[in-house]
């Protein structure tokens, strides 16, 4: 009789519920296109081609390498002596853009090394899900160049719920003349981008120019209409401080090591170091008692290094776990929603089977 019963009910489902039949088809139809393979997300979700020009050449003005001649007023100075970042505004002919300034306790070469190491930004920048390079081309600096390094071209993906995004960046490195990398779209690829620009100005700190840095950092991006709109405030807003907070926290987890190894500023080399020459005295090569309080100075401050150091890996390993937890548990939502919904929408095929059949 129960068998009886629910073959009554499936036969039911079938017979009066053929619209809600193809619901269901297009509902998981719309599942197998966000969570089945890349093949369906390359299609479906975004049409970036590493083999297929971008439709335009650039929208939006580039910036160009130099001081962006920001003045610093005493409000300013003091949200940067508390370690948080300086959001202004940059004029171009057409209009503003944002800009960040942050303060960062590490050198120069210490900070450029991270603003370069493209092949890891998945494990550092946020959002950040894929980033290759896929060509370096050296450059003569010259005046004809405006004193150009190097292009370095990057391929990247961001992920956002349900999306990515991916994009193909040609930087413009200008370090020891301008400060500067600059950056636009390769337009000889396809990008989930409609355009993008951005800027770095990287100096030594003005009070402490060998232990600290002074970068500026600003970007526009413009989305294609498709694009979730999220995503596009995700870019145009939180995106300026999430850039200068991610620099900031692995230049001075990494100053940190160094320094705690015995290091200082000219024992790393890097994009924006300069060869020194260590100078001693007289007087300290035959008295190095006088000298005794600097060394014990010197120990203290690598004994602090190594603690914050080890603080901030300890940091970065609890951030790590959080972040893997969060996916872990979103796509365990989406996967609970979508039965949850299909269980709805069975039960209520069931509901009105038994109503059908009362009826008759």
């Amino acid at each position: 009789l129960y068998l009886q019963k629910q073959k009554s009910y499936f036969q039911n489902f079938y017979q009066m519920m053929f619209p809600m039949n193809h619901l269901l088809s297009v509902y998981l139809f719309a599942i197998a296109i966000f969570f089945g393979s890349n093949r369906w997300q390359s299609r479906f979700a975004y049409a970036s081609n590493f083999n297929k020009p971008h439709s335009h050449t650039g929208k939006v003005e580039p910036f160009q390498p130099g001081d962006p001649k920001v003045k610093l007023d005493g409000k300013a100075l003091r949200i940067l002596k508390d370690g948080k970042p300086y959001q202004t505004q940059v004029q171009t002919k057409d209009s503003g853009r944002g800009l960040v300034v942050q303060d960062v306790d590490a050198p120069t070469n210490i900070v450029w090394d991270r603003i370069l190491d493209y092949d890891n930004y998945a494990n550092m920048v946020p959002k950040t899900v894929d980033s290759k390079n896929y060509n370096i081309i050296p450059h003569k600096p010259s005046k004809s160049n405006n004193f150009l390094e190097k292009e370095i071209f990057t391929r990247m993906k961001v992920g956002f719920p349900m999306l990515k995004l991916e994009f193909f960046v040609r930087h413009f490195l200008y370090i020891q003349h301008h400060k500067s990398l600059t950056w636009t779209l390769d337009y000889t690829k396809e990008s989930d981008f409609d355009d993008s620009c951005g800027y770095w100005y990287i100096i030594p700190h003005p009070d402490d120019p060998e232990g600290k840095t002074r970068l500026y950092y600003s970007v526009q991006v413009s989305m294609f209409d498709w694009v979730p709109k999220f995503v596009v405030d995700f870019m145009s807003s939180k995106a300026l401080t999430d850039a200068t907070a991610w620099v900031k926290k692995y230049s001075e987890i990494e100053w940190a090591k160094v320094v705690a190894s015995g290091g200082g500023p000219q024992s790393v080399e890097g994009e924006g170091s300069k060869p020194a020459v260590q100078k001693e005295s007289i007087f300290s090569r035959f008295f190095p008692f006088v000298n005794k309080k600097k060394r014990e100075e010197e120990e203290r401050a690598a004994a602090e290094a190594a603690a914050k150091a080890q603080a901030l890996e300890e940091q970065e390993k609890t951030e790590s776990r959080k972040r893997l937890l969060v996916v872990r548990a979103g796509w365990r939502r989406y996967v609970l929603v979508s039965v949850v919904l299909v269980l709805a929408m069975y039960n209520a095929s069931l509901f009105l089977g038994g109503m059908h059949e009362k009826s008759q």
